[in-house]
């Protein structure tokens, strides 16, 4: 555990990513495969889920410190982490047992039989781990329990450091690390073995992905040298078909072919040998339905045949990255597209391909994008027409040219402190707009503003606070803000009936007064607005 946690210190306390790198780099190389196993696991984002309830954690806590449960509440209002709450208050010197030196892999494997134990046992063994471990392994521990493990280092680092590591390519390691794997030494050995012929039949490939674009398009070159297709707003996914198995897995690398079994049945009729990458979109007749009819059919466990005939489900495919077995992926798009066609014609309308927008120049291509909002897309994407396909965020090959989002004016009403940097600051807004005379909640932002507008308006909200509802405070209705969002769609779990999508704060307004802002009718109006 001490030495995990000066790999997270190394980690955490520099911006420069060739040292994080390095760090890794030295971490994995003299690490044992089952303690490296796991940092690679969490590194790359996995998470155990939660083991302990959050009321014993807190009970182990109080019977630790002797401190009364109220005070450790306050505590967490102010820090706004809990696994570092609870590692400031149980402060104290480690006892003669000090375990900060046993591996990794003995932790977890400690941490991960917590719920068999009943409620007096997982106590007793919390108390006993803080006991045992000085202040900075105690942090990491308690960040592990909680299912909160993050650390300032990007999957694409990771894989550099492994690469390295390995002495193999790093988009080779790129792809080993797609879909399900477990933290074993079998695994760690596994993905450093530069020899390694086989793959999990069912893995993905990594994902290419597309940099926005913000300036002229006509910067880019000849518009002929470009593939212009609509930029959809649904899950990204790859359907593979392999011998023996087929896979739909989600950007998310979660598997997803359950939850879209009409995607599933056409891509089993695939020739043996087929990967495509697409979008999986709610769609009827020759449109696409809204992302929240989409979001109907996440999570579910069941799916009858009312949830199925109410968000229908299709792949709108724009690549092939396997064909008869034959990895694809160094083609260049235009041959891969002709192949594409080819795949999924025989299998409309629930494998479709993607409608490719052609216009003569820059400026159609402009005004194309002008109606894609009523179209019910995000814009367009451009790829090169001689780009294979990457891996990650690659800038020049694929561009993602997205229309200027909805904006409202809202009004701030409630207001609560953030977490982790931003613990004992208020930063995450609500704000209201106009029905008759009262306003009415409808989004929460927490970024777009400056640090500078944020210790301002911190402060003015502590000073006009109007009532405390727990953390979070209700204010003075005085400040109007411009929001900006993506779509807005009906929702009956609002009290407002609608809901924004991915809500940011755009600029403080200043020279606006409450009255100016946006009434609710006048959001409902762009319901009528594809989004």
């Amino acid at each position: 555990m001490r030495r995990f946690a000066d790999l997270y210190d190394a980690l955490d306390q520099t911006t420069s990513t060739n040292r994080k790198v390095e760090a890794m780099v030295a971490w994995f190389r003299a690490a044992p495969p089952a303690d490296a196993a796991w940092a690679l696991w969490f590194l790359t984002g996995n998470r155990i889920r939660r083991l302990v309830p959050t009321k014993d954690l807190r009970s182990a806590a109080v019977a630790a410190t002797g401190h009364p449960e109220w005070m450790l509440a306050e505590c967490y209002t102010a820090v706004g982490d809990l696994a570092e709450t609870l590692a400031l208050l149980v402060d104290h010197e480690p006892d003669t047992h000090d375990e900060g030196d046993l591996p990794l892999h003995v932790w977890l494997t400690r941490i991960v039989a917590l719920p068999t134990l009943d409620s007096p046992a997982r106590e007793a063994a919390l108390r006993a781990w803080w006991a045992a471990l000085p202040g900075r392994e105690r942090f990491v521990l308690n960040k592990l329990l909680t299912g909160a493990f993050r650390v300032g280092v990007s999957r694409t680092l990771v894989v550099r450091a492994l690469a390295e590591v390995a002495g193999v390519s790093p988009a080779t390691l790129a792809h080993r690390l797609m879909g399900s794997w477990e933290p074993t030494p079998e695994a760690w050995l596994g993905l450093l073995d530069a020899e390694r012929a086989t793959e999990d039949r069912t893995r993905p490939y990594p994902f290419f992905l597309a940099s926005p674009l913000e300036g002229d398009p006509a910067a880019l070159g000849d518009v002929s040298g470009w593939l212009a297709e609509w930029k959809w707003d649904g899950i990204r996914a790859q359907v593979i078909r392999r011998e023996g198995t087929l896979a739909i897995w989600s950007r998310g690398e979660e598997l997803v072919t359950d939850t879209f079994p009409e995607v599933a049945g056409a891509a089993a009729l695939l020739p043996v040998g087929t990967v495509l990458d697409g979008e999986l979109m709610a769609w009827r007749g020759e449109e696409p339905l809204p992302f929240a009819d989409l979001q109907t059919r996440i999570g579910r466990k069941k799916l009858d045949k009312r949830v199925l005939d109410a968000a229908p489900v299709v792949l709108v495919a724009f690549d092939v990255l396997e064909a008869g077995g034959d990895d694809l992926r160094e083609r260049p798009l235009s041959e891969r597209r002709e192949r594409l066609a080819e795949l999924v014609a025989p299998l409309a309308p629930t494998l479709r391909l993607s409608e490719e927008v052609r216009a003569p120049g820059w400026e159609g291509l402009g005004a194309s994008r002008a109606g894609a909002r009523e179209r019910g897309v995000e814009g367009l994407l451009l790829k090169r027409r001689d780009s294979p396909y990457g891996v990650g965020r690659t800038r020049g090959p694929w561009w993602k040219w997205k229309i200027a989002p909805l904006t409202m004016d809202g009004v701030l009403v409630y207001a609560q402190a953030g977490h982790g940097k931003r613990a004992g600051l208020f930063t995450d807004y609500t704000f209201a707009v106009w029905q008759d005379d009262t306003l009415l909640p409808v989004a929460k932002a927490y970024s777009g503003l400056t640090n500078v507008e944020i210790d301002e308006l911190d402060r003015w909200i502590r000073r006009h606070t109007i009532e405390r509802f727990g953390p979070v405070r209700s204010v003075e209705p005085v400040h109007v803000f411009e929001l900006a969002f993506e779509g807005i769609a009906p929702s009956p779990r609002h009290k407002s009936g609608v809901a924004v999508r991915f809500p940011r704060i755009l600029r403080w307004r200043r020279d606006k007064v409450p009255a100016d802002a946006d009434t609710l009718d006048s959001l409902r109006a762009l319901l009528r607005v594809r989004a």
